[in-house]
């Protein structure tokens, strides 16, 4: 197989929908979504007949149970991949909005206008939905987008995929606005990645290896979704109840995904009276504990944490707790060590909420809440293509909006420079 003749191949056919799909009108966009949602519901079984075998092909290939877990296609999940399309739906168009329009002096009409990326790849591992939010998303901002997922979730991607093309046709659109790379050879990645001129920029979602792989290998804008290295720091004037109760949702609720907390910072005006009940807590929901060493003072059968776990995105049941002296120490450990994408203090004191709101340097910075709640859908933009920790062009969780760009329209009468 040519790798770069089959994504050029199929990135002209996506050119050229997403021409197409750039001067549609919002209704058409619309209808395909919502079209797109009822076949999804129609098509459950076949969805989960297609996930089994999938979840069949991924027991043979001894996935961790993070892996398995994000696989799994639900009656839950295959109803929020439905709900979310009619979410976005539901959104007011991003496309052809007017950002700012002014005359100038000399009578020069200036406006600045919201218009689509084009095409856009997307490269994602083991999740199932992805396929939904990411193509539903690039719907609805009049983008073309180039799906290639995961060999271990081919036939759910595959068969999600068809629905959304399905939706496209039935709304007057061109199919090729979504299409689903059902090759699983890695050099398909590294193509798209150097498609210069037929797509315009690449989406990695998954670990970090395939991330820098394509950062490393791309010819083209990227934009990155790196580790999710996120902290839950316990101010002194917690709530300690309210503490608990959240480090144990941000970790436990479901560990194997990228807001998921993998540290605990503890504040040691209240470290001797928190962290034994947490840690017991914790233990009981089955987290291995690893700690610093004033923390494995206070617990001392916690196992003692290396250098190399501050910076260590588990996706697993395992926590890393610190001990920090103060506000300050907590956001100079979190900035030195996270990832930028979720961080959380719980706290009573509203000055000290306000300088970490102020200073952490995440993509999304919570006061007394999960880290959990980091996610497009939580924050109204139906889904998300990613979780940007970038800061150029989008950053934190990516909806419509963040798929499109802006250009620039003149409008003169005869006017010339001088």
């Amino acid at each position: 197989m040519d790798a770069t003749a089959t994504i050029r191949e199929l990135a002209a056919r996506a050119r050229a929908a997403a021409r197409q799909l750039a001067v549609s009108t919002g209704q058409k966009r619309e209808q395909a979504l919502l079209t797109a949602a009822r076949l999804i519901r129609q098509s459950a079984q076949e969805l989960k007949t297609a996930n089994a075998r999938d979840l069949e092909v991924a027991g043979q290939m001894h996935l961790s149970s993070a892996m398995i877990d994000r696989l799994k296609l639900s009656d839950k999940g295959i109803e929020s991949m439905a709900l979310a399309l009619e979410q976005i739906a539901a959104q007011t168009d991003p496309v052809g909005q007017t950002l700012a329009a002014y005359n100038r002096p000399n009578g020069l009409r200036v406006e600045k206008r919201r218009v689509p990326l084009g095409v856009v790849g997307i490269v994602y591992e083991s999740r199932p939905n992805v396929t939904a939010d990411a193509a539903g998303l690039c719907i609805k901002s009049g983008n073309a987008c180039i799906l290639r997922g995961g060999k271990e979730a081919l036939h759910s991607n595959t068969a999600i995929a068809h629905l959304l093309r399905e939706g496209l046709v039935q709304a007057g659109l061109s199919a090729d606005a979504v299409i689903m790379i059902d090759v699983t050879d890695r050099a398909i990645v590294l193509a798209m990645a150097q498609a210069e001129g037929l797509i315009d920029v690449i989406v990695p979602r998954g670990g970090e290896g395939l991330i820098r792989a394509v950062v490393e290998s791309a010819t083209i804008p990227v934009i990155k979704h790196y580790t999710g290295v996120c902290h839950v720091y316990v101010h002194a004037a917690a709530d300690l109840d309210m503490a608990e109760r959240i480090i144990i949702n941000a970790k436990c609720q479901r560990p194997g995904v990228c807001n998921a907390a993998e540290k605990l910072l503890v504040d040691e005006a209240v470290a001797a009276s928190f962290l034994p009940s947490v840690c017991r807590k914790l233990r009981a929901a089955g987290v291995e504990l690893r700690g610093c060493p004033r923390a494995c003072q206070i617990v001392p059968d916690m196992k003692a944490a290396t250098e190399a776990d501050w910076k260590t995105e588990y996706l697993e049941l395992i926590l890393t707790v610190g001990v920090v002296r103060d506000l300050g120490a907590a956001i100079d450990h979190i900035n030195a060590h996270g990832s930028g994408h979720t961080d959380a203090i719980i706290t009573r004191d509203l000055s000290a909420a306000q300088r970490f709101t102020a200073e952490v340097d995440s993509s999304s910075v919570m006061v007394n809440a999960s880290t959990r709640l980091a996610d497009g859908g939580i924050y109204g933009l139906g889904a998300e293509v990613g979780i940007s920790t970038d800061k150029l062009h989008a950053r934190g969780p990516m909806g419509a909006e963040d798929l499109t760009t802006y250009k620039w329209i003149i409008t003169g009468q005869g006017h010339l420079r001088e």
